[in-house]
């Protein structure tokens, strides 16, 4: 006897059919939960588990305070392409104008289109609230100790080693250091392992605060061209480092920004292999790997090293609050070099937050609220890409993120990002122009949009305003793009 399919999944079947079908047809606005669950006579709740069933099959999206909408038909979006790096490194100079433009797109009213920030309400951050006043009085010592010295909270540091497990660990407790953001992180391993003048590979298009650091440090950039879906090319760092002079390798493999591309395991073990070999030293940001659209997350090249060659970086400000300012390194066998600077620079990472952020990873909440968040933040990535889609010009190539909340848009050739951006802020809209990606200034023709916000009318209208600025409109639609 047939077992009768679930009140839900006898909705949602019905509907997908209907969309199927073009009775219900893109940009169509579906019947409330309410008249649904009048008319068909089912609870509210049943009515929006069948919802939720068709939105994890890109059926439909959910529009805050709109309802729900038939999404576009799976487009046969074009993705950008790895690009011809230059053959030497380069100095890299883009700290002024890069703050210029993360400082005019933070402004009251402009749309938050540039710096990668989740939304509030996406974090945990009344559970923090809690735990910050517990932990201050169950452990008043905590706000007595000093900070001029490095330390590490076993139970942070437990924690971390717990968390391993998923990561293709554990690790060592011993590797551990704990720092204030992922971006100290990085500095640290870079301050350990390299002196001014050195040259340090990195991912093309790179993450802007990796050259901020390079530039900083008076360390030159040798890019390695990207595949938006696979990461650095391990054939083209093979061949960039044949001859020596390169003193670090610094990439995100899980969830690059700004492509949201994952290195398959076979490139993380060949990258990890041939460092090692070459003695180059890896700097891994892993901060996007939890935050993986996959099944199962995906291990950091740190998983293939078999030499403690490599520096895994990370921290919780994706995920939980960027305030938290905390960040983590897996040093390996450079753990001595990288606590001295850490020591030397910046003391002790604040104890009340260590103690904080262990609380809550022992609780367990972190996972059922990373779950959610991964859900979250792909249906997000998935409802810019359709806007962009909509509304930008039609040869415009989108990438396909695996990772992260992050969305990089490549425009046609002769449009130039930079060029426009003073009058998308005009227009109270902001994004990171291409060429602050690379310390080359390739990439002029690209974007980098975030998506850590809902996608409300007022965010899908700031990005129909900025396809206008590009040349774009809602005629894409009818090109054949939808």
């Amino acid at each position: 006897m047939a077992v009768e399919p679930l009140r839900y999944e006898k909705l949602a079947g019905e509907l997908a059919g209907m969309i199927g079908d073009g009775i219900l047809k893109h940009g169509d606005r579906l019947p409330s939960v309410r008249r649904l669950s009048q008319e068909r006579r089912l609870s509210v709740s049943t009515v929006v588990q069948a919802m939720r069933q068709l939105e994890e099959r890109g059926l439909v999206e959910a529009r805050p305070q709109s309802g729900y909408f038939v999404r576009p038909p799976a487009m046969a979006r074009r993705e950008p392409e790895a690009r011809a790096t230059p053959d030497g490194p380069m100095p890299v100079d883009i700290s002024q104008r890069l703050v210029h433009v993360l400082q005019a797109g933070a402004k009251p009213g402009v749309a938050p289109l540039s710096a990668a920030l989740p939304a509030n309400e996406l974090l945990p951050i009344a559970a923090l609230h809690r735990l910050y006043a517990g932990v201050a009085r169950r452990h008043p010592q905590l706000l007595e100790t000093g900070s001029h010295v490095h330390m590490d909270l076993p139970p942070l540091v437990r924690q971390l080693v717990r968390r391993s497990l998923a990561w293709g660990g554990p690790l060592a407790a011993e590797e551990f250091v704990i720092t204030n953001s992922c971006t100290e992180a990085l500095n640290l391993c870079l301050r350990a392992v390299t002196r001014p003048g050195d040259t340090v590979a990195v991912e093309s298009p790179a993450y802007y605060l990796m050259l901020q650091l390079l530039e900083t440090l008076g360390l030159k950039a040798l890019e390695i061209p990207c595949d938006p879906r696979t990461g650095m090319s391990v054939e083209a760092l093979e061949l960039a480092t044949r001859n020596g002079g390169v003193a670090a390798c610094l990439l995100v493999a899980n969830g690059s920004n700004p492509l949201g591309s994952v290195m398959p395991d076979e490139r993380k073990r060949r990258l990890a292999a041939l460092t090692a070999a070459r003695g180059i030293p890896v700097i891994e940001d892993d901060i996007y790997g939890d935050l993986h659209f996959g099944d199962e997350r995906p291990w950091p090249v740190k998983a293939f090293d078999d030499s403690g060659n490599v520096m895994l970086c990370a921290s919780f400000s994706k995920c939980l609050s960027p305030s938290l300012r905390i960040g983590f390194i897996a040093a390996g066998r450079h753990k001595a070099a990288v606590a001295l600077q850490k020591t030397i620079t910046s003391g002790g990472t604040n104890p009340l937050t260590q103690m904080v952020l262990a609380e809550y990873l022992e609780s367990g909440a972190v996972d059922r609220h990373l779950h959610s968040l991964r859900r979250t933040y792909r249906r997000q990535v998935e409802s810019m890409q359709a806007a962009v889609s909509r509304y930008f010009p039609a040869s415009t190539r989108i990438a396909q993120p695996q990772a992260g909340y992050v969305l990089w848009v490549e425009l046609p050739e002769g449009i130039d990002t930079t060029q426009l951006h003073g009058r998308a802020l005009r227009e109270r809209l902001s994004y990171v122009p291409g060429e602050l990606f690379s310390a080359s200034g390739m990439y002029r023709n690209c974007l980098r949009l975030n998506c850590g916000n809902p996608h409300t009318p007022e965010i899908d209208d700031a990005i129909r305003r900025l396809g206008r600025i590009f040349g774009g409109g809602e005629s894409a639609v009818k090109e054949g793009r939808a």
